[in-house]
């Protein structure tokens, strides 16, 4: 068996960042996904979303589950913190680990099997409890490790490789994000960067649960005519919700649009968003529009991608629960232990 490297060497004249490195310094270990695998497409789309926002490899977690997804971790920031959990609990381990640090930036890549089948429910209360987070499905409505049965997401009538239809309703995990309370919603498809670098950016920066559906086209057992979410069936069904640019917040913004065309967007810690509105009767603040709207869309054979939806006054697990601002990893002996007399108080107040 042979092992590929990575060289070690690298162009002098690489493109930096603000913190001075590279693309490589955001790189993992090399693939070993088939050729092609849209998985791959995503990997670096985060590694360029996080490139171009300068974030230091060590202050992000990255965790996953099981699956031709969770392996894609292996795969980029093999400088930041990582965990493999087991099949769906991905969620539980993430919010565990965020209650207790709650300064490091949490990614957690999952697929439609890891997250829409055995880790349905703890996607759920992940989303629903706020944990600040970039939740990334990466969905190719089949489980591929397994050889090619039909997920949890394939569309109702849409054909296996060996031409068996699909006889049940799918789970359209963008929908049940904004059900649960998901203050930030997009989908997008491994094939388009343009549209899916901005939205991971946004994502990483937005403070609570972000979920990402991103369709990306397993090519050994999904990629084929009467496949919903093939290469060629998801470019030709795309529907488009708008078109993003994001500009962080320390930088400088420039912009020149004509009225009507863009939709600035602020979130919390200043970061921008900009939007070219393609439907001018869609608005991404209004959730119970955007489940419609996906709803009329995927009715007409069209999957919506960009953007779905966006509460610019979101409030995160810690925020809620009221949690000390100091991660509780760095807490010392004398305030993980106050004393008698603040026990006393304590129960004081419970009586």
């Amino acid at each position: 068996m042979t092992y590929l490297a990575k060289p070690k060497f690298h162009h002098p004249a690489l493109e930096t960042n603000d913190l001075g490195f590279t693309h490589r310094d955001y790189e993992g270990a090399i693939s070993t996904l088939c050729a092609g695998c849209g998985h791959d497409s995503i990997s670096s789309a985060i590694m360029r979303a996080c490139f171009e926002l300068s974030l230091p490899p060590h202050r992000i977690a990255k965790l996953s589950g099981i699956g031709c997804s969770s392996k894609t971790p292996t795969y980029f920031l093999g400088q930041s913190h990582g965990f493999n959990s087991v099949h769906g609990r991905m969620p539980s381990v993430l919010t565990g680990a965020n209650l207790a640090n709650r300064d490091l930036i949490y990614l957690g890549v999952s697929g439609d099997g890891d997250s829409a089948s055995i880790g349905f429910g703890q996607f759920a209360h992940a989303i629903r409890r706020a944990v600040n987070m970039t939740y990334i499905v990466e969905n190719n409505g089949v489980y591929g490790l397994t050889k090619g049965q039909f997920s949890a997401t394939s569309d109702k009538g849409s054909k296996s490789k060996k031409g068996v239809a699909n006889p049940d309703s799918p789970i359209d995990l963008a929908t049940i994000a904004l059900q649960l309370g998901a203050t930030f919603v997009a989908r997008s498809f491994s094939g388009d960067k343009d549209q899916l670098v901005p939205l991971i950016k946004a994502a990483l920066e937005h403070q609570g649960s972000a979920f990402i559906d991103c369709i990306s086209p397993c090519i050994a057992f999904n990629n084929h005519d009467g496949s919903t979410k093939s290469f060629d069936y998801v470019r030709a069904h795309n529907a488009a919700l708008n078109a993003l640019d994001f500009l962080a917040g320390r930088a400088p913004i420039t912009a020149d649009y004509a009225e009507g065309t863009a939709q600035p967007v602020t979130l919390h810690d200043g970061s921008t968003i900009r939007l070219r509105k393609l439907a001018g009767d869609y608005d991404i603040h209004d959730r119970v529009a955007a489940i419609g709207h996906i709803h009329r869309l995927a009715e007409a054979g069209e999957i919506a991608t960009g953007l779905i939806y966006l509460d610019e006054d979101a409030a995160d697990m810690h925020q809620r629960l009221g949690t000390v601002t100091t991660p509780l990893n760095a807490l010392q002996g004398a305030d993980l232990v106050p004393g008698a007399a603040a026990l006393e108080k304590i129960n004081a107040g419970l009586r």
